[in-house]
Formats: C-alpha cells, sequence, structure tokens
C-alpha cells in the first residue's frame, strides 16, 4: 500500500513540475513538440532514476557512516552530471535525429533541479532504496505527464487565434498555470 501512496502522490498530486515547480526550464524549453517531449521525458527518467540509486547507495555508505554530509549536494551533482553524459553518448549513438531535437535542453538535464530535487527528497523522507526507485520512477512519470501534456496544449495552440500580445510565452506561462490548477484538484486523493 505505501508504494501506490508514493506512486500516486508523486505523479498526481506533488508532481514534480506542476506542484513543485522543480525541472520548469526544459518543461518551457522542450514542450514545443511532442516528439521532443517524449525524448525528454525518456532521458529525464533514465538519469532521474539511475542519479536516486546512486546518490542514495553513496549517501548510505560514504556520506552518513563517515559524517560528511555537507558533501551532499556537490557529490549528487557530480553523479548527475556524469549520468548525463553518459546518457548524451548513447543518445548520439542511437538516436541522432533525438540528440539534435533535444539540443541544449539535454546537457541542461545536468543542473535539471527535478533530478536533484528527487535525489535530496528521498534522503529527507528517510526512504529505503526499493522506495527510492519507486519514488524516481513515479516522479520522472508525472514530469513525462506533464510535459506530454504541455506539449500536446503548445501543438494546438499553434493552431489556434491567439491575441498578438500574448502569443508564445505568455500564452504557454497561461496555459502552465492552468495546467498546474487541474492537478491540484487531485489534492486530498491520498
Amino acid at each position: 500500500m505505501d508504494y501506490i501512496i508514493i506512486v500516486v502522490s508523486a505523479i498526481f498530486i506533488n508532481n514534480i513540475l506542476l506542484a513543485q515547480f522543480l525541472g520548469v526550464c526544459p518543461f518551457l524549453g522542450v514542450s514545443n513538440k511532442l516528439s521532443t517531449s517524449f525524448g525528454m521525458t525518456g532521458a529525464v527518467m533514465f538519469v532521474m532514476t539511475l542519479a536516486t540509486i546512486v546518490t542514495y547507495l553513496i549517501n548510505h555508505y560514504i556520506l552518513s557512516p563517515y559524517n560528511i554530509g555537507f558533501l551532499q549536494t556537490i557529490s549528487y551533482i557530480l553523479v548527475i552530471a556524469s549520468l548525463v553524459q553518459m546518457v548524451e553518448i548513447i543518445l548520439k549513438k542511437v538516436s541522432p535525429a533525438l540528440f539534435q531535437a533535444l539540443g541544449v535542453y539535454l546537457p541542461l538535464i545536468t543542473t535539471n533541479c527535478a533530478i536533484l530535487g528527487v535525489a535530496i527528497l528521498v534522503i529527507q523522507k528517510e526512504y529505503n532504496l526499493i522506495e527510492s526507485v519507486v519514488f524516481a520512477v513515479s516522479n520522472a512519470i508525472g514530469f513525462g505527464l506533464a510535459l506530454v501534456l504541455f506539449a500536446g496544449i503548445r501543438e494546438h495552440m499553434d493552431l489556434a487565434e491567439i491575441p498578438a500580445g500574448i502569443r508564445g510565452v505568455p500564452a504557454a506561462l497561461i496555459v502552465a498555470g492552468l495546467l498546474s490548477l487541474a492537478f491540484m484538484g487531485f489534492t486530498g486523493i491520498v
């Protein structure tokens, strides 16, 4: 039952993008097309899950036992940067088109506060390793859900007649706010 609560809470109620506002840069930058949003979702899921596992192990076997928790943030950033480099190399070989489509946003995963936030939240919530992985995957799914929904809406907005004063980023921010309000409707489920 605890795992179901973690999943529902991470995807819908405490969505990393729409409730906690972590990872907004790729949310606004990669959400122009559904294809790039799916690619970014996959990359974030991979990096978030692996980063959570590695940072959990680093915290429990190195930082906590030696009482050097003050190195948490810098060590987590190094782990995330290394994993992003690995994803970049793999995408360049496997899917050059997706690599080109993601462009500058793939290296931005390195500084994506959603990934760092999940790694830190796992420690703050005192999850065990399995709960940490479930939490990370669920947050990545929530990130992807928000990103794909937003990309779909933005594709439809390109076809709509929007007043010139709010066309582009202002309209996107209004839609993001409305999407966030829609996700607030899930509050109280768990």
